[in-house]
């Protein structure tokens, strides 16, 4: 899974299909979409005209929480829109009526047996909810995407994924994070980037998946261009300690 992707909540459309093809033009191999963005069909088809070999662009989707016990309908239908017989990870958009559901998670982890998952995760999951799934099936999410920026570091959050194999990805990257904090703009300085460049590669640095979204063609290449520097260790630790 890549570590920086392209977020697409918002996008609609012509939009949505002329940002995921900038995107895949400029070097991304991540989308990331949802059931609840309506936008599967533009995004599908951005990555099937791209011209690229569909094992080159990792796409995620999301079911709907409101659509659990509807599980397997759900997945062919967002196939069936993106033009797929895959996806590479599916998620359960948040806990349906706020509890873990390891129904749900189980059904889940079927999909992914059947091959129409190729990984299968959680997104907006509390840790205990996230142990709760793993004492119920002896399984954890491959991913859980929640957000996340500099505010909201959390190092304690973020050993608990490690511990048990969850990648943690995150969204709002930007929305979490003000941009004009004298240590971002200290940092952005010293490495000739911008803030907004130096916070994904904070993410980056701590192995943390970020999916900033952007249908303008110059902020979706400039939030791509953030592998001709790395941070210091010093520097990624000031950035945290904006939490």
């Amino acid at each position: 899974m890549p570590l920086l992707g392209l977020g697409t909540w918002q996008l609609r459309r012509q939009e949505c299909y002329d940002g995921v093809l900038r995107a895949l033009d400029v070097g991304y191999r991540l989308v990331d979409t949802a059931t609840a963005y309506s936008n599967e069909r533009e995004v599908g088809r951005a990555v099937r005209e791209s011209g690229l070999p569909r094992d080159e662009v990792f796409v995620t989707t999301k079911l709907p929480p409101d659509d659990a016990g509807r599980e397997r309908a759900v997945i062919e239908t967002s196939l069936d829109a993106m033009g797929f017989d895959h996806v590479d990870l599916w998620l359960v958009h948040w806990p349906p009526d706020g509890r873990a559901t390891p129904d749900v998670w189980e059904r889940l982890l079927g999909i992914r047996e059947d091959g129409l998952a190729r990984e299968v995760g959680v997104s907006n999951y509390s840790p205990a909810q996230i142990d709760e799934l793993v004492d119920a099936t002896g399984a954890a999410p491959s991913v859980n995407q929640i957000p996340w920026s500099p505010r909201e570091y959390d190092a304690d959050r973020l050993a608990h994924s490690r511990d048990r194999g969850v990648v943690l990805e995150g969204y709002s990257p930007f929305r979490g994070s003000d941009l004009d904090d004298p240590v971002l703009n200290d940092i952005a300085s010293a490495h000739d980037k911008s803030p907004a460049q130096v916070v994904l590669r904070w993410h980056v640095e701590h192995g943390v998946v970020v999916i900033p979204k952007s249908a303008r063609a110059e902020r979706i290449a400039s939030n791509f261009d953030i592998f001709d520097f790395a941070l210091t260790e010093e520097e990624v630790r000031r950035i945290d300690g904006l939490s």
